[in-house]
């Protein structure tokens, strides 16, 4: 999917939270900015802070949908006054839930404070010996073959088609016409599929084995298909590709490698920021990037780039953030496997960190979340009765799995109140699975509605 251009995002954010988006500098007398400024309002801005919700006010808004056989019997709600600071009102909400993708959240929101918002990872290509050729993988999570040719589709990624033409630009200078190609993918360890998925994953394209360096996320054809056995491989494969077509031969066998740390740096290609990694992966629930966002974690906690090491590193930078995950159990970064559980306290810990203004460097966790009704994963929904209140307005992570649906997000109601939430079932009957997700859109879009104080 195409994202729409990031200023309407960013305008869309600001109305929700209230926050100004001037810089401070003034305008050339006449410019577009100055008639602008000048010009009457068609809107009033969002107030700081609105009514005052009530507990008792929530539950009587709320205590209808919750009500919902479609949504089974372990189905449950938490909501906070991030104008306030303060919770407002939890139903079912003392025992943890499977949270599908909301799981992302988590993720996201680690990487952006271990990691930082600014960060690329870099792919390169190195030399150890004259004609001798290392492509070193630095998890990438979005590096692609070519270069992309729609300039609206964001983010802008790195390409082997861009890393190759400089590559063979330095050798031709050195001289060189013929090489050798190895490739490395070391900077991830452990096992490259998590044990706790469903077998069918993998095979099924709904997930690839992690890696260091791959392209397309593993994909052997474009869209939910075929992993490659070995994305690094296979990454190699298409840059040996890459590089016969840019005029270097290139030898048939492509062997892994470790780049000597003395190894020549030949040519790099960068990826997008973690910031703009992170908005894509909430945006589209993308559960490869999600995993090596955690691999990432656990490099930037010093606890090693393999799932267990990216973990630890969540959970303790979730810590550091003020987050309980005492009672949450977290295997993957995802949420594919059903073994997580999660507080919905903590899932929407996760949006409340980011929306305080302690946390501004959190901020891309917000600008990603797909919203009602218009983008990513939440582009089909609110379209059924009861839900026309939130579109638009609200803005919260998807999370779905056989059986198991959930919502955490953010929304400012009817008065300026803005309000963080995360509402799920891991229990909702095959044959009510509309019903039940139709159900968590009404939930959050009468919060959207909601004066409720009373």
């Amino acid at each position: 999917m195409i994202r729409p251009p990031r200023a309407a995002f960013v305008t869309l954010l600001a109305a929700a939270l209230g926050v100004s988006l001037a810089s401070g500098a003034e305008a050339a007398p006449g410019s577009a900015r100055t008639a602008q400024v000048q010009a009457p309002a068609v809107l009033a801005p969002a107030k700081a802070e609105g009514v005052a919700p009530t507990a008792a006010g929530v539950r009587k808004a709320l205590t209808p949908i919750l009500a919902d056989p479609a949504l089974g019997k372990h189905r449950g709600i938490y909501v906070y006054d991030a104008s306030r600071d303060q919770p407002v009102f939890s139903f079912g909400a003392t025992t943890p839930y499977v949270p599908a993708s909301t799981l992302k959240l988590l993720t996201t929101v680690a990487a952006l404070d271990a990691i930082g918002a600014d960060r690329t990872f870099t792919t390169k290509v190195v030399s150890a010996t004259p004609g001798s050729l290392i492509l070193v993988g630095g998890g990438d999570p979005l590096l692609t073959v070519k270069r992309q040719k729609d300039p609206t589709d964001y983010p802008t990624r790195a390409s082997l088609q861009d890393l190759a033409a400089s590559t063979a630009k330095a050798l031709k200078a050195q001289g060189v016409r013929s090489v050798t190609l190895g490739y490395d993918a070391s900077l991830f360890t452990g096992p490259a599929v998590n044990p706790r998925w469903q077998p069918n994953y993998v095979p099924e394209g709904i997930a690839a084995p992690t890696s260091a360096l791959w392209v397309n996320e593993g994909r052997l054809t474009p869209g939910m298909a075929k992993r490659a056995d070995s994305p690094a491989q296979a990454a190699a494969s298409a840059f040996a590709a890459q590089l016969r077509a840019a005029g270097v031969t290139v030898a048939p066998a492509l062997r892994a490698a470790v780049a000597p740390a003395a190894a020549k740096p030949v040519a790099q290609v960068a990826s997008p920021s973690v910031g703009e990694i992170v908005e894509y992966v909430n945006l589209h629930s993308d559960n490869d990037g999600a995993e090596v966002l955690l691999r990432h974690v656990g490099l930037a906690t010093n606890n090693g780039g393999s799932t267990v090491g990216g973990v630890k590193g969540l959970k303790a930078t979730l810590t550091k953030l003020g987050l309980d995950v005492s009672k949450a159990q977290i295997y993957d970064g995802s949420g594919l496997t059903r073994t997580n559980l999660v507080p919905l306290h903590v899932l929407a810990g996760a949006v409340r960190v980011a929306v305080s203004d302690d946390h501004p460097e959190l901020r891309h966790l917000l600008t990603g979340l797909p919203v009602a009704g218009f983008s990513g994963s939440l582009e089909d929904r609110f379209a059924t009765a009861g839900t026309g209140s939130g579109t638009g307005l609200v803005r919260a992570k998807t999370g779905t799995l056989t059986g198991v649906h959930s919502l955490a997000g953010l929304v400012r109601d009817r008065t300026g109140t803005l309000l963080v939430f995360a509402v799920a079932s891991d229990s909702v009957p095959v044959p009510k699975t509309l019903d039940a997700r139709a159900a968590l859109d009404r939930a959050s879009a009468v919060l959207a509605n909601c004066g409720c104080a009373g």
